[in-house]
Formats: structure tokens, sequence, C-alpha cells
């Protein structure tokens, strides 16, 4: 068994993830590649095979599982270093509300062993693309998107105007605060906070969710993932910003953004007992309303 541990955060709940793992009885049969940060701060390094990561060329598709411990935010981050690998990614929840960090730290003990007896479900994510001449990205940088790609206004209170196009064919230009392109991951993340639709994790689709929109008609829009979205942003300043999952950039008015899917999937890892809909019914808590 090939293990990859990754975490944004040093601190006692992630330590005692790590040492679950380290100190199992599966361990000393398995290889482990844990992250930098995280790897230089083990209080003991155990004398089986560990090895330190610190970007995506530092793995390879012989990893069985990447398990990303923390809340959300770090289950994103992941994508950096799985890229197109086929790595799976399952969260470990050391935080608060998590939608991709699903295990629970009680149910630790439990989740390791089946992690080692591969004794869970893989689950096939669309991710989406940045994609344009336009925009200097760093070299290094993965312009992927697990939850969703968005344009926002920068440095002024005025909205901005956002032309949109799919297909080639003009669908609008919104006049808004931003606009989010979600993935069906990132449904119920900001798309949802600004009053988009929660969609099943397995639907080929994306949804065009307008932020703070100046027109009460302009509505979230649902499309197919096939679709090639392109936007090009004015207003009064001369950027916005361009986010994709947690990663923010400045880009000048007028620039041309194409976001499209790749040809490749995001996979997490679940087990049997954790899925979508239960998750979503406990993080919304619906049926909590004794009126219903």
């Amino acid at each position: 068994m090939v293990i990859a541990l990754f975490s944004q955060e040093i601190n006692e709940s992630v330590n005692d993830v790590v040492d679950s793992f380290l100190s199992s009885k599966f361990s000393k049969d398995s290889k482990f590649y844990i992250e930098k940060k995280l790897y230089n701060e083990l209080k003991s390094r155990p004398d089986f095979n560990i090895t330190p990561f610190n970007k995506s060329k530092d793995l390879n598709s012989s990893v069985d599982i990447m398990v990303s411990i923390g809340g959300d935010g770090t289950f994103l981050r992941t994508i950096e270093y799985v890229r197109d690998l086929d790595i799976p990614v399952m969260g470990i929840n050391t935080g608060n509300l998590g939608f991709l960090a699903t295990i629970k730290k009680e149910n630790l003990d439990n989740a390791v062993e089946k992690i080692f007896n591969k004794k869970f479900k893989i689950e096939n994510r669309s991710v989406i693309k940045v994609n344009s001449a336009e925009i200097a990205l760093p070299k290094s940088f993965f312009p992927f998107a697990l939850n969703e790609i968005s344009v926002v206004r920068k440095d002024t209170t005025s909205m901005i105007n956002i032309k949109t196009s799919l297909d080639g064919n003009h669908l609008n230009t919104y006049w808004a605060d931003g606009l989010i392109v979600s993935t069906p991951t990132g449904s119920t993340g900001y798309s949802l906070s600004c009053g988009g639709p929660v969609i099943s994790p397995t639907s080929e689709s994306l949804v065009l969710t307008p932020i703070s929109p100046h027109n009460l008609n302009v509505r979230p829009l649902v499309i197919s993932d096939q679709t090639k979205i392109e936007l090009s942003v004015s207003g009064r300043e001369e950027n916005h910003l361009l986010s994709i999952d947690s990663n923010i950039f400045t880009i000048k008015n007028q620039t041309k953004i194409s976001i499209e899917r790749p040809n490749f999937n995001f996979k997490i890892a679940h087990f049997s007992n954790n899925n979508f809909y239960k998750t979503l019914k406990e993080k919304l808590l619906w049926g909590k309303d004794k009126r219903n």
C-alpha cells in the first residue's frame, strides 16, 4: 500500500492523524509520501519507507491514495499535487464544516484500517480549466479547479460588466459583483451561498451563478460541462480578480478568459457509508426541523 499524507496546517489534531497511520500495524508493509513541512514536524521517524514531497513531480501513479488532513480548503489544495496522476483523495476532517473532508476524527481508527485494506470506493468528479494566452499565470501553477472559477470586482464598490458567451454564442452581459462558474462538487460552496443550486456530484454539468446581480431577473443557469465558456470583464477600474478555487490573481479588464472541462477527472475516495446525500442531509440539517 502506498499512501500520501497531506495537510496545510501543522497542529496537534493533524499530528494525531499522521501518528495513527505511522503507528498502525499495517504501516511496516506500506510506503508513505508525506508533505515536506509535515514530514519535518514528525516527532519520530520510523525505519520504514517514508519520502517527503512538496510538489507534484515528487509523486507518481504508484500512490494508491492521498489522505487530506484538515477541512475542505486543505482538500481543494490536493489537486495541485495529484493533478492528472489518477490518485484518489480522501479527506479526514479536523476542522468544522466539510462536504469533501467527510471522515470524522472520532472514526479515525476504523478509517485508517479500512484505508490500509483498500476498503473504499472511488468516484470521478469533473474539474474545469482556465485556458487563456492573455493571462500570465505562474509557469508552475496548475490552472484547474475542483470547485469553481470566478471573476470578481477589485478595488471598487461598483459592479462590473461580465460579457459571457457559451460555445461562441453571446449569453448575457452580467452587471454584478462577479460571476461564478461552478462544478457539481463546488455547487455546495461559494455558488450555494450566492443562491446557486445544489447539483449531484456525478452530474455532467456546470452552473453559472452571478454574485449580487443588479437585475432581479438574472438567475443561476445550469449548462452542460461540454460547453466552452468565454468571459470578458469591463468596469470602472483597470483590473478585476480571477479566482481558481482558493488561488487569486489580478487580471486586466477586457482579458478574454476561456473556461472548459479537460479530458481527465479528479478522483474522490470514500467509504460505502459516506455518500453525498447523507453528507448533504447532515450538513444542511435537513430533517432536523421538528415541524417537518
